[in-house]
């Protein structure tokens, strides 16, 4: 169960940089002053930036590992996977080279960098324009 959890944990992850690089740009385009907020689009630079770093200093995901030790710990699920792990990890994991990888996780932390140049946040203490 723990290892399930761990699991939501990491697809929450990957729905806040995927998702959030979405919102962000969608709230851009309908003028929402949130989407500016320097906290969240801090998080969300921050949370791509550790995820291409893993990849490039070649270090596997400490989510993955500690779910990966706690199922091994468990025995595994009696019938092989939950659903739940079955139906995330169809979502989230994929069979490709290391490189494909570090060019998609390259592209999308670019992308959210230029989003910062075309949507940029509002740092506390400015003032709005």
């Amino acid at each position: 169960m723990l290892a399930d959890l761990i699991l939501i944990l990491h697809f929450a992850y990957v729905a806040f940089v995927v998702g959030g690089l979405a919102i962000i740009w969608v709230g851009f385009a309908f003028r929402s002053s949130w989407v500016r907020h320097w906290g969240f689009r801090l998080a969300h630079l921050l949370a791509m930036g550790i995820v291409l770093a893993e990849v490039v200093c070649g270090v596997n995901c400490p989510l993955t590992v500690w779910e990966n030790a706690l199922r091994a710990r468990a025995g595994g699920a009696a019938y092989g996977e939950s659903f739940l792990e079955h139906w995330l990890r169809r979502l989230m994991f994929h069979d490709w080279s290391e490189t494909t990888f570090l060019i998609l996780y390259a592209a999308v932390f670019g992308l959210i960098l230029l989003t910062f140049l075309v949507a940029p946040p509002r740092w506390p203490g400015r003032s709005q324009r």
